[in-house]
């Protein structure tokens, strides 16, 4: 993929985002906060859990904690040019082993636009239902970097297009799984496994692959996540806390985790080399 066509595909991304937070301006300008009444409210309202101040007359209560959610819009909508981009170019025999897999570059676009809206969803209303929806959009993200990251280590194993399809819906169904599991194990638990999880299938491709992988965007994904929980872990502590000011440290977390999920997208989606050899 020439670097004209991607920054074609970063075009394209942005005045979509541009055109969607025109949107969401209008949402917040001309609705109100009535729109959430008769909710049930999250535990996180309830105890202030972020700086943010909560703007109960606005429709978006948290409004940056709200817009910064469209990273994760950006970069769903760059996947999904990708995905098609590896779609329509399917009988190209020196594509490498994600790119011979679109549906997989396009489930995880949609997991980053739905975590996009699951999470703005909560922010704007702070509802108990917001969430959960908001957190099995993280999941959603978690889940599908994991698809890819496994069906890495399978290298050897060449997928058959039903086998592509079955391995789709398996993550699918674990995703809409993850909605019961999350009220089952605290996410303070369950997510930092799924991150060493992904971490750990990095390694190892990397290892299998050093020559061919960029060792930048091995690290690079987990540099900003872990900047990313310090300065979330800083906001929820109240640390150079501002409720009114335009900087809010988990609008930062969204920016950073949108980032480093990318990054480690990208580690799997982009190679040195077109094709693989099997060992």
């Amino acid at each position: 993929m020439s670097k004209q066509l991607i920054l074609k595909f970063l075009g394209t991304a942005f005045i979509f985002t541009i055109g969607m937070i025109a949107i969401w301006a209008c949402f917040n300008t001309f609705l109100t906060g009535n729109i959430w009444n008769g909710m049930t409210i999250s535990k996180s309202a309830l105890t202030v859990e972020y700086c943010e101040f909560n703007n109960t007359e606005k429709l978006f209560h948290q409004s940056m904690n709200t817009y910064s959610n469209l990273a994760y819009f950006f970069f769903g909508i760059l996947i999904l040019q990708i995905a098609k981009y590896d779609l329509n170019n399917k009988e190209n025999t020196v594509q490498n082993r994600l790119e011979k897999f679109p549906l997989l570059s396009a489930l995880m676009g949609f997991c980053f636009i739905y975590l996009s809206f699951g999470s703005a969803f909560f922010h704007a209303s702070l509802t108990y239902l917001g969430q959960r929806v908001d957190m099995n959009g993280t999941y959603s993200i978690s889940i599908a970097l994991l698809g890819i990251g496994i069906y890495h280590l399978l290298y050897k194993i060449e997928f058959s297009a039903t086998a592509k399809k079955l391995w789709i819906g398996g993550l699918i169904v674990i995703i809409i799984a993850f909605l019961p599991i999350s009220l089952m194990i605290s996410s303070n638990k369950l997510l930092p496994a799924m991150i060493f999880l992904l971490l750990l299938s990095i390694v190892i491709h990397y290892i299998q692959f050093r020559k061919h992988k960029s060792f930048i965007l091995a690290i690079l994904g987990f540099v900003l996540m872990f900047v990313a929980v310090n300065i979330r872990t800083l906001d929820v502590q109240k640390i150079n806390c501002d409720p009114h000011s335009f900087y809010q440290g988990h609008s930062i977390w969204h920016l950073l985790t949108a980032m480093s999920s990318f990054c480690s997208y990208a580690f799997f989606r982009f190679s040195k080399i077109q094709i693989y050899k099997k060992n």
